[in-house]
């Protein structure tokens, strides 16, 4: 399911990753087969079998970062950035500043922008209620903005 591979790629932004979290998030749909309650769609279920697994091993590499190295916070990032000229520029200052969100910001804007699934797919999926939906993807659109101001009359 390309879509699941998706969702993943899109937390943790490494192929191989990927396809280790959406094969694991198989497994474990196929062995909980028998606790699927019908209440929502099969694939809403999947993603949040994928959801969880992205979450869980992004939880485990910033702990694992934390112990090996110190975090660099945005400016040495953006300080690094050497050639905002290429194409792909944007794309990772986008991707930068959608991975500074913190976790549950995050995964809204992925599902919500990204993947383009409505604000109840995406209540359904992170178990919460549409208006926790709506204030994550409104907070981090709006931290979003904010990182990426300094874009404003640069070419890119």
């Amino acid at each position: 399911m390309r879509g699941a591979y998706d969702v993943a790629h899109s937390f943790v932004h490494d192929h191989d990753a990927a396809e280790d979290i959406v094969q694991d998030a198989f497994v474990r749909a196929y062995t909980s087969l028998r606790t699927f309650r019908g209440e929502a769609q099969f694939g809403t279920w999947l993603y949040r079998i994928v959801v969880n697994i992205s979450l869980n091993r992004l939880k485990t590499e910033r702990r694992k970062a934390e112990r090996e190295i110190p975090i660099l916070g945005a400016s040495a990032i953006v300080a690094t950035e050497e050639d905002p000229g290429h194409a792909a520029g944007l794309q990772e200052h986008l991707e930068r500043a959608l991975h500074e969100l913190p976790t549950l910001q995050r995964a809204v804007v992925i599902l919500r922008h990204l993947d383009g699934m409505s604000t109840r797919e995406v209540s359904v999926i992170l178990q919460c209620s549409e208006g926790t939906v709506k204030t994550h993807l409104f907070r981090g659109m709006e931290k979003m903005r904010k990182r990426l101001e300094y874009l404003k009359g640069e070419e890119i």
